[in-house]
């Protein structure tokens, strides 16, 4: 296990990656090309940039930390690694100094998931992939299948857009300092179609919404105040609960 000496701030959320073992399997999972154009996101002290960066064309990194980005700075096998300081959220992958489309990595704070996942789906024209590490329980509610307990709202609205794959799960042990719970990698990739098209979209979460505000109830009931059309209604039964309902069906209903 690598030690390091850095000061970790809370408010950023930083857990590293201290795992050789681990490491290694990451870029396997990842299997970077030599014409790819990588993008990570938080690469702390480089643990997984150092192993990705000698294989692939190009590669940027953002990172908010400034004492991180001067250690990176410093790393001599990191030279040519361009590094952006700041807020991921604030970025447009377009302005960025790299080739589109991206192959998007990162090892993320646990508190920005969401919002990450929807920068993603927000620029769905600039990148290729992405690996992404979050929280084990955001990670199966993600990847969860219809009809199961963690399949849920989350579950619905990305999947519209993003198909996703449970890559692994990794133990809180390979991290400094110790995270509370599991981490796992997902893999997004993106539908050739979007389920909802964009001016839809807000409709789409709203009822989304609704349907799952109370798990146990049926639609009928969680969605009286919906003008459904009547040819949906004939398709649905709705006496069915949210959680057994597919991305497409709650589609049809916007």
């Amino acid at each position: 296990m690598k030690k390091t000496n850095h000061p970790f701030r809370k408010k950023w959320g930083q857990n590293f990656l201290a795992d050789g073992n681990l490491l290694d399997r990451i870029v396997r999972t990842i299997d970077p090309k030599k014409s790819d154009s990588i993008l990570e996101i938080g690469p702390g002290e480089g643990a997984l940039t150092e192993r990705i960066f000698p294989y692939v064309k190009e590669m940027t990194a953002i990172e908010i930390d400034p004492i991180l980005i001067e250690h990176l700075q410093n790393q001599k096998s990191l030279k040519r690694l361009k590094v952006v300081q700041g807020d991921v959220l604030l970025q447009e992958i377009e302005d960025l100094l790299i080739g589109n489309p991206v192959r998007v990595i990162g090892n993320i704070p646990y508190n920005i998931t969401s919002p990450i996942i929807f920068w993603l789906i927000e620029q769905l024209d600039f990148w290729e992939d992405a690996f992404i590490m979050m929280q084990r329980e955001v990670a199966e509610r993600l990847s969860a299948k219809v009809g199961t307990k963690s399949y849920g709202r989350f579950t619905v609205v990305v999947g519209a857009y993003l198909n996703m794959e449970y890559c692994f799960t990794i133990p809180t042990d390979v991290f400094i300092p110790k995270p509370k719970v599991d981490s796992a990698i997902i893999r997004f990739t993106k539908k050739e179609t979007p389920i909802i098209p964009d001016e839809k979209y807000v409709r789409f979460n709203k009822l989304v919404a609704d349907a799952f505000s109370q798990r146990r109830k049926m639609l009928r009931n969680t969605l009286k105040g919906w003008d459904i059309p009547v040819a949906i209604q004939e398709k649905i039964d709705f006496t069915r609960r949210p959680e057994t309902l597919t991305i497409e069906e709650f589609a049809s209903m916007v």
